[in-house]
C-alpha cells in the first residue's frame, strides 16, 4: 500500500508490504519527493505500527479519578465501575466513558475558570484533517484562542522571517531544483542526518558540478563534499549573513535589475548594511575563527554571480534572532536575484512530516487556516506554561506532542503541568507526556489511516492505510468530545473533513483525494488541479507584490562576547541522529534503529578530558550522566549531543530565552558547566 513515510519533512513516498495485517517491509517509490530513495528510518522504522507496546486502550489516571470522582454527576459515578486496572498509574476505560469524563471535566473547567483556561498543542505528526479539526475544536468548541503546534516550537522563525520579506513562509522551490542550481547554500542543517534524502540530491548535484557551501557550528558529514565549509561560533548566524550582504553591496555585486523591478526599501536597507560596524572583520578577532572573513568574501562572489538555492534548518531558527536570520537569508536571495526561478530560491528544511501542513490549516495562535489573522491572538506554548504556573490555565490537549520531553526548561514544564486540572493526550505510545497525563487515548498511526500530509516543498501527499485496527483516528476522538459539548461535527471519514478544509484553505482549493491519489501536488493548487512547483514567478505574496528588504543589526552576545574577551566557556548545541526522530516514540520500537544508536552521546574536543561520562549543568537544570565521545569534529569549548532519549534530561538545561517574535526557544546554544560523573 502506498503511504507517506512517518518521519521527517521530506515526505518520502513509501510502499509498505503487508502479510497477515503486519508490515513486513518498506520499499521506496519513485515519487517526486523521494526520487526512489528511502533513509534507514523509512526502510526499518515501521515496526512501531505493530509493536506490542502500542497504546491500544483509553486510560484514566488513578489520581484523576481520586480528585474528581466525588464531584462527578451521579450517572458518571455509577459508570466508574467499568474502569479496570491497567498498570500502577492508569485505569483502562471504555471509549465512551473516557469521552464523557473528558467532556464533563472541560465543562467544569470552563465554567469555573473561563474559556481562556483551556488550549491545545500538537498536530504536526498527524494528518491535515486532524490538525484542521483540532484547531476548530479548540477555537470554536472550547472558544479558546490558545492553539499551538511543534512547528512554532522549532521552525516558526522561517514562517515569520519569510513573511516579512516575500509574504509566504514556505519553500519557494521543489527539492528537484537542487539539480538546477549552480550553488547550494546550506546553513544550520545537518542534512545527512535530519533530511537524508535531500542530502542524497545534494551529493548527486555535487557530482554534476554544482558548488556546495555548508555552514555549521561543528564539522558535519555534508562538509566532506563541500567546496566551502564554514565553522561559525555559537550564535553568529546573523552576523555572518549580514557580513555577506555587506560584502556584496560594498563591491556592487547586487542584482540591480531584479531589485529595481521586484523589491522595495532597498536603498534604506543598503545604507544600514554599509554603516554596520560588526562585519567580516569581527571574525578576525575571534580565536579559531579568523578564516571566516576570507570565506565570506568567497561566498559573496559565488552567490551574486551564480544561480543559488538557499537551504536551512533548526540551526538557524532555534536562536534568539531566528526570525531575523531567516529574513537575512531572504535578503541575500533577493539582492542576488536568486529567487522566483528554477534552481534559485529559499528552501527551509522542515523537521516533521506535517509541520508545513499543520501551520497551513491554522494550528498557530496567531494564524487561522490559510494564514488569516484571527480576531483574538492566543497563547504560544511557553505562554501556556507560564499561565499554568500562575494558576490561570487549567486544561490542555496534546495531540502527538511530547510536551514534557522536547520543549525547553523541563523542570519548569513539569512543575507547570502539576497545576493543570486536565491533561489529555492522544498518541501511539505511553511516552513521557502520556505518562504524566490524566486521560490518554490510543489512536491510529499514519500507516493505519487515510490522511493528507504537506512536506517541506509544499507538496500534498495522500497516505492510505496499510494495516487495519479498531483504534480511533485523532479526529474521531475530537469529534466524540465535541459532540458531547456542542454537536456540530458530523463527519464519517477523513475525506469528508478534507473536502471541508479545502473550502477554507484556498491554497489547497483544487486538491481532492481523487487527484492526490494520482499525483502529489504542490500548493497553491488551483481549481483545475494544476499546482505550483515554483512560487513568486510574477510577484511576491506581500500585499503590494514586492519583496521587502528589512535590516536587523547583529548584537554581540554569548560565545562571541566571551571570545572577544579571551574567556573560555563551554557551549552546547543539540541535533538529531540519523536512526532516530525527535522524542523517539516511534523509532525506539525498531531494533535495527535502536541498535545503530542506543543512547544520546556527547561530543567533546579531545583537548579536554572529563572521563567517559559527564553531567552538563546550566542555570536551569542538569542532565543525567551522558556518555562522552572525544572528536575533532567539534571545536574546543563547543559541545554537541542529541536529545532523543527522555531519560537523559537534555532539555532540562535549556531555558526560556527565545526568538522575540515567535518565541521559538534557543535550543541551539546554552552555556554549560561540565561535571565528571562516576
Amino acid at each position: 500500500m502506498n503511504s507517506v513515510c512517518a518521519y521527517c519533512g521530506v515526505g518520502c513516498e513509501i510502499d509498505l508490504q503487508v502479510e497477515n495485517n503486519k508490515i513486513i517491509k518498506a520499499n521506496p517509490v519513485d515519487g517526486p519527493s523521494s526520487a526512489g530513495d528511502l533513509c534507514i528510518k523509512g526502510k526499518y522504522g515501521f515496526d512501531f505500527a505493530n509493536s506490542s507496546n502500542r497504546l491500544r486502550k483509553n486510560l484514566i489516571s488513578y489520581e484523576f479519578i481520586k480528585r474528581n470522582a466525588d464531584n462527578m454527576p451521579f450517572e458518571l459515578q455509577v459508570r466508574l465501575g467499568n474502569l479496570y486496572e491497567y498498570d500502577h498509574t492508569f485505569y483502562e476505560a471504555p471509549f465512551n466513558l473516557a469521552i464523557d469524563i473528558t467532556a464533563w471535566k472541560l465543562k467544569e473547567i470552563i465554567k469555573k475558570h473561563g474559556r481562556h483556561s483551556t488550549g491545545g498543542m500538537g498536530g504536526a505528526r498527524t494528518s491535515l484533517e486532524n490538525a484542521w479539526l483540532f484547531q476548530r475544536f479548540i477555537r470554536n468548541t472550547l472558544n479558546s484562542p490558545n492553539v499551538d503546534n511543534c512547528a512554532r516550537v522549532c521552525h516558526s522563525p522561517s514562517l515569520s522571517g519569510l513573511m516579512m520579506s516575500i509574504g509566504e513562509g514556505a519553500s519557494s522551490n521543489s527539492f528537484d531544483d537542487i539539480f538546477d542550481a549552480e550553488v547550494l547554500f546550506v546553513i544550520g542543517s545537518n542534512t545527512t542526518e535530519a533530511h537524508p534524502i535531500v542530502a542524497n540530491r545534494i551529493i548527486k548535484a555535487k557530482k554534476r558540478g554544482v558548488k556546495v557551501i555548508v555552514i555549521d557550528v561543528r564539522e558535519i558529514t555534508l562538509m566532506k563534499i563541500a567546496d566551502i565549509s564554514v565553522i561559525l561560533p555559537y550564535e553568529a548566524n546573523l552576523l555572518f549573513l549580514n557580513a555577506i550582504a555587506k560584502e556584496i553591496l560594498s563591491n556592487n555585486l547586487e542584482n540591480k535589475e531584479f531589485i529595481e523591478s521586484r523589491c522595495i526599501n532597498f536603498d534604506e536597507y543598503k545604507q544600514s548594511v554599509l554603516d554596520e560596524i560588526n562585519d567580516k572583520q569581527l571574525f578576525t578577532k575571534l580565536s579559531g575563527y579568523e578564516n571566516v572573513k576570507n570565506q565570506i568574501e568567497e561566498i559573496a562572489k559565488l552567490i551574486s554571480t551564480k544561480k543559488t538555492l538557499f537551504m536551512w534548518g533548526l540551526g538557524i531558527t532555534e536562536h534568539l534572532d531566528g526570525t531575523e536570520a531567516v529574513n537575512a537569508i531572504s535578503n541575500l536571495a533577493m539582492m542576488s536575484g536568486n529567487i522566483a526561478k528554477s534552481g534559485a530560491g529559499v528552501l527551509p528544511l522542515r523537521g516533521q512530516n506535517n509541520v508545513q501542513g499543520c501551520c497551513d490549516v491554522g494550528c498557530l495562535p496567531y494564524y487561522l487556516p490559510d494564514y488569516k489573522i484571527p480576531d483574538e491572538i492566543g497563547l504560544m506554548s511557553p505562554d501556556m506554561i507560564d499561565a499554568m504556573l500562575e494558576g490561570k490555565f487549567k486544561a490542555l490537549f496534546c495531540m502527538g506532542e511530547d510536551l514534557t520531553h522536547i520543549h525547553t526548561n523541563q523542570n519548569k514544564v513539569h512543575q507547570a503541568i502539576e497545576n493543570l486540572e486536565l491533561l489529555v493526550t492522544m498518541d501511539l505510545f505511553i511516552n513521557d507526556v502520556a505518562r504524566n497525563s490524566d486521560i490518554v487515548f490510543g489512536v491510529k498511526s499514519s500507516y493505519e489511516k487515510y490522511g493528507v500530509y504537506v512536506n517541506a516543498e509544499r507538496r500534498l501527499h495522500l497516505s492510505t492505510p496499510a494495516i487495519q485496527n479498531d483504534l480511533p483516528d485523532d479526529w474521531e476522538v475530537i469529534q466524540a468530545i465535541e459532540n458531547r459539548l456542542k454537536g456540530e461535527f458530523k463527519y464519517s471519514s477523513s475525506e469528508e473533513i478534507f473536502n471541508d478544509l479545502v473550502k477554507e484553505v484556498k491554497r489547497f482549493e483544487g486538491a481532492s483525494y481523487e487527484r492526490l491519489a494520482k499525483k502529489p501536488l504542490q500548493w497553491p493548487i488551483y481549481p483545475d488541479g494544476s499546482d505550483s512547483p515554483i512560487l513568486h514567478l510574477d510577484s511576491f505574496s506581500t500585499p503590494d507584490g514586492k519583496g521587502h528588504f528589512h535590516y536587523r543589526p547583529y548584537q554581540i552576545r554569548e560565545q562571541i562576547s566571551k571570545l572577544l574577551n579571551n574567556e573560555n566557556r563551554f557551549y552546547l548545541t543539540t541535533g538529531r541522529a540519523l536512526p532516530h526522530y525527535n522524542n523517539m516514540a516511534q523509532t525506539r520500537e525498531s531494533k535495527k534503529l535502536l541498535k545503530r544508536y542506543s543512547d544520546d552521546i556527547l561530543l567533546i574536543n579531545p583537548i579536554h578530558d572529563f572521563g567517559d561520562k559527564v553531567i552538563l549543568k546550566s542555570k536551569y537544570g542538569e542532565t543525567k550522566p551522558l556518555k562522552v565521545k572525544y572528536t575533532n569534529k567539534v571545536k574546543p569549548f563547543t559541545l554537541f549531543t542529541t536529545f532523543h532519549f527522555a531519560k537523559n534530561h537534555i532539555n532540562y538545561i535549556f531555558g526560556d530565552e527565545a526568538d522575540e517574535k515567535v518565541k521559538t526557544a534557543r535550543f541551539k546554544s546554552v552555556e554549560v558547566e561540565i561535571i565528571k560523573a562516576d
